[in-house]
């Protein structure tokens, strides 16, 4: 090549070189400039809608309301937190907050005690589930929301809030003072020993320092207690903070393995996390248990443990959250919790559900279409996949929770009955040995029958639906004889209802009943009985050649039946929990 050809082509690299940023300087320039010129329009739209709309209008709200669906065009999880919120912001990813240590809840049109925690202040101070709250604060709550009563009982540490309760079923109110505390909620409910050699750890959230706890209890389990296989329960986990996640899988993972990395636009941001410390055990059999409400942190422990072939997964896909949030300061002490990269645990597949448009009620992975999965595989070269969530490597068929029981959640029955029992029973045995007895379920039906309690079951809602469109379009003389028989027989008694799901209302009245005695702790040793996870888990840790076959690739595990959803999470559609 000659020096005038060489010369030639360093000009056009240099030209190339000096428009590729005249152009990101231009487009840059654009964006701005389009931002500016609809932040104009934005503020004059507000402006005279202020100045002429035909009634008064709260600036804030309607604010608050155009930045919320902005973000919500986005991502779920990309939201505005204004200054009012930021302490319930604080409480989910610390776990921490000053209040009374009770949830609450929305009965009717009275706000109740729906949980008090055990050896908080509300507790403490004599309140029960199931109380009424009269009045937080000298503010009498009849027209209050459920949240505008939590702020109310939310305060300073140390600093008392008074109350007026009325017990149910008695008419005479009376003054409660509590003094706040900083609560703690503890992200291990539960742990111990399921026989002579399963542990079993169940772990609630992801907050602060929850890693060193969990490390810290199993070392107890393995070194004091003789474990020698572990079941760690993260169904309806939610996740939380990262780094806990990390800390959690290094307990089992040698160090410098791989965990999590995340990536994003800011490349400067992305990032390798890898086990930092040494591990406490590498050998161990471990199942994880998960299901649809296993999120975030959760699913990196699950996915990271299977893709490193460390832990056996049992359960149902995970809900598919693998989206990173960061915090960026807004003005007014108002904060963006902004979408900034994604996880991909190490067989390099992401967490995140990768269709938006087909999710489950909940908001968990629903369908997921072939052409958005791809295969990875895991450290011993067993395939798995991406699209959405970790798929366990024991599937586990959800049992659907009965119409029956979906009406008699959302319409506070086995928590009223609950609240009556406690009142007429003073002491239950020990959650193990507790049991719903002939007697019991016979004074419940009484109760339901007492209360007048009806329902109509989705297919019965349905089909008169049918019937409503088959008269209005002149079908239904012409079938009426086949409506008729088909409404006999998709008819139900609660009495026979009662007696079909019987199983499952003894599941449903055994966690309420034993809860208002031995709280939380003692809801899940009282569950663990009959939790069918935790059986297929000991199963599958008790024989040797299972446990293997799982990491061998090509092998498929699947085992049917699981503890009911109901079970799983206190939460029904209709029923708003608070902490306070």
């Amino acid at each position: 090549m000659t020096q005038n050809r060489k010369k030639k082509i360093g000009i056009v690299i240099a030209v190339l070189l000096v428009l590729s940023v005249v152009f990101t300087g231009f487009n840059r320039d654009e964006k701005l400039f389009q931002i500016d010129k609809n932040l104009d329009i934005y503020y004059t739209l507000i402006r005279e809608l202020n100045l002429f709309y035909v009634d008064d209008i709260n600036p804030t709200d309607l604010v608050k309301t155009s930045i919320d669906k902005m973000l919500e065009s986005l991502d779920p999880y990309t939201n505005f937190i204004p200054e009012s919120d930021m302490e319930d912001f604080r409480f989910m990813t610390t776990g921490e907050y000053a209040g009374i240590g009770a949830l609450i809840s929305k009965h009717g049109d009275q706000v109740i005690i729906a949980e008090p925690y055990e050896g908080f202040p509300a507790q403490k101070s004599g309140l029960r589930a199931g109380d009424i709250l009269l009045e937080v604060a000298g503010k009498s709550t009849e027209k209050m929301s459920t949240e505008d009563v939590s702020n109310l009982l939310k305060g300073p540490a140390n600093q008392a809030v008074k109350v007026k309760i009325q017990r149910p079923g008695d008419k005479k109110s009376f003054d409660v003072e509590i003094i706040r505390e900083k609560i703690q909620i503890d992200a291990v409910p539960y742990y111990g020993m399921l026989d002579n050699e399963t542990g079993y750890i169940r772990l609630s959230n992801f907050t602060t320092n929850c890693g060193d706890e969990v490390n810290k209890i199993f070392t107890e389990l393995k070194e004091q207690k003789g474990a020698k296989s572990l079941i760690l329960d993260l169904r309806s986990n939610p996740g939380g903070l990262l780094m806990e996640a990390v800390k959690i899988v290094n307990i089992f993972v040698p160090k410098g393995e791989e965990v999590v990395s995340t990536r994003g636009k800011v490349k400067q941001w992305d990032k390798i996390y890898t086990a930092t410390e040494n591990p406490v055990d590498t050998v161990m059999p471990i199942a994880v248990l998960v299901n649809r409400g296993s999120a975030s942190a959760s699913e990196i422990v699950a996915g990271a443990l299977q893709d490193l072939d460390r832990a056996v997964v049992i359960g149902t896909r995970t809900f598919g959250k693998g989206l990173v949030q960061t915090t960026r300061e807004l003005s007014y002490n108002a904060k963006l919790k902004v979408t900034t990269a994604k996880y991909y645990i190490p067989s390099g597949r992401c967490i995140q559900a990768l269709d938006y448009t087909n999710r489950n009620e909940d908001g968990s992975v629903g369908a997921v279409p072939d052409s958005l999965i791809s295969e990875f595989n895991t450290k011993k070269g067993r395939k798995v996949y991406d699209g959405g969530g970790i798929v366990p490597d024991v599937k586990i068929d959800l049992d659907r929770i009965s119409s029956l029981s979906i009406h008699l959640i959302r319409n506070f029955m086995y928590f009223d009955f609950a609240t009556q029992y406690t009142y007429s029973n003073k002491s239950i045995p020990s959650p193990e040995e507790f049991e719903i007895t002939d007697e019991i379920l016979s004074s419940f039906s009484a109760f339901l029958k007492e209360k007048e309690f009806t329902y109509e079951s989705e297919t019965e809602q349905l089909f008169n639906e049918l019937l409503e469109t088959a008269k209005e379009e002149k079908y239904y003389d012409v079938a009426q004889s086949q409506f008729e028989a088909l409404k006999e027989k998709i008819g139900h008694e609660l009495d026979k209802d009662l007696e079909q799901f019987e199983d499952e209302v003894k599941e449903m009245l055994t966690d309420e009943i034993v809860t208002r005695y031995y709280y939380q702790k003692g809801a899940i040793r009282s569950a663990i009985k009959t939790d069918k996870g935790i059986e297929k888990a000991k199963e599958v840790l008790a024989s040797p050649a299972t446990f293997s076959a799982v990491f061998t690739p090509g092998t498929i595990i699947s085992m049917n039946n699981t503890k009911k959803p109901g079970l799983e999470s206190r939460v029904s559609d209709d029923v708003i929990w608070y902490n306070n």
